[in-house]
């Protein structure tokens, strides 16, 4: 099925006529349901996409007790929305009914910065965050991010890293259940082709994950850099290291009465997933149960063939060289 015929529905749309002048110098390029791409700072975008990032810009004041969450679309995002809501909410809300949780999607409580704080206005109302510490999210580069953060003291950033053909597979599933529709090959291999051409929403890929990568090695104290396969893993080592990282360690006591289990079940899939707000309600014409599929590793074995994973295995390996990281 041709996604041409489907054109999401784009929330916000109000591009300036400065930003209009922008897209019309910058790299064009259209995506498989026909949403046209622009490449700005190395990074493709919707138009509206790059407006909430130009917005971000100017608007932006962070504060040092930020935090930041950032991934590559569909590469644990949820997850890691979940787990540091319930790390930050632990001494408030252990088994208690009014868990924001169990009342609210992660991408409600964790809004990200260029889709939903500032896709309207470099000076949205942000009195919702008054409290400390702040706790936002968001797909751009790194490189992106500190254009607006270099001139202040550094929050926090903790990025997630997901195997690139799990990553593809998983952009498929949700952009099909984005538009009602069974899954289709043809789609696919168009993903496919986007994502190795490197003009997907928030691509290149690999330059997305070295942003952050280069991030980390150059201040650790800052950036994070995590791994969608060790956390599920080892999500009990991987939680703690999260903890630590954010200023949040568990104390011994924390430990022995079973709080590091308590949260990784409460951020489970399997319990997420069931909740009714999960179940029955959306968020920016998104579905919650669309963000619960299967949560695995290797899932890309039964979907791509063996043509689409050795061209995306040589890419990787390609962009990847010299710099240490390994996926």
């Amino acid at each position: 099925m041709d996604l041409k015929e489907r054109p999401l529905n784009v929330r916000g749309d109000k591009i300036s006529e400065e930003t209009k002048s922008l897209i019309s110098s910058l790299p064009s390029d259209a995506d498989g349901q026909g949403k046209k791409l622009c490449k700005y700072q190395g990074c493709w975008y919707y138009y509206n996409t790059l407006q909430g990032v130009l917005n971000f810009h100017r608007g932006f004041q962070p504060q040092d007790t930020d935090i930041i969450l950032a991934s590559f679309p569909k590469s644990g995002t949820t997850w890691l929305k979940a787990l540091t809501v319930a790390l930050l909410e632990r001494s408030k809300h252990r088994s208690s009914d009014d868990h924001p949780l169990l009342s609210d999607n992660p991408h409600g409580i964790v809004p990200f910065l260029e889709i939903d704080v500032y896709i309207e206005s470099s000076s949205p109302d942000l009195s919702k965050f008054s409290s400390f510490p702040r706790l936002f999210s968001t797909h751009m580069p790194l490189h992106t991010m500190q254009e607006t953060l270099k001139d202040s003291s550094p929050c926090k950033i903790v990025y997630m890293c997901r195997y690139a053909k799990d990553t593809l597979i998983s952009w498929w599933f949700f952009v099909c259940a984005m538009h009602k529709i069974e899954l289709d090959k043809s789609i696919l291999e168009y993903i496919h082709k986007s994502f190795c051409s490197g003009a997907i929403y928030y691509g290149p890929f690999w330059e997305h994950v070295l942003s952050y990568w280069r991030g980390s090695l150059e201040d650790p104290n800052h950036v994070l850099f995590m791994r969608y396969e060790e956390m599920k893993a080892e999500p009990r080592d991987q939680i703690k290291r999260l903890a630590d990282f954010l200023g949040c360690s568990f104390t011994k006591e924390e430990e022995d009465n079973g709080f590091v289990e308590e949260i990784l079940d409460l951020c489970s899939l399997r319990n997420l997933s069931c909740l009714e707000v999960n179940k029955t309600r959306r968020i920016n014409n998104v579905d919650h149960k669309d963000y619960f599929r299967k949560w695995e590793v290797g899932d890309w074995k039964n979907y791509l063939t063996p043509e689409m994973e050795n061209k995306i295995d040589m890419i990787i390996q390609e962009k990847l060289q010299g710099s240490g990281l390994k996926l």
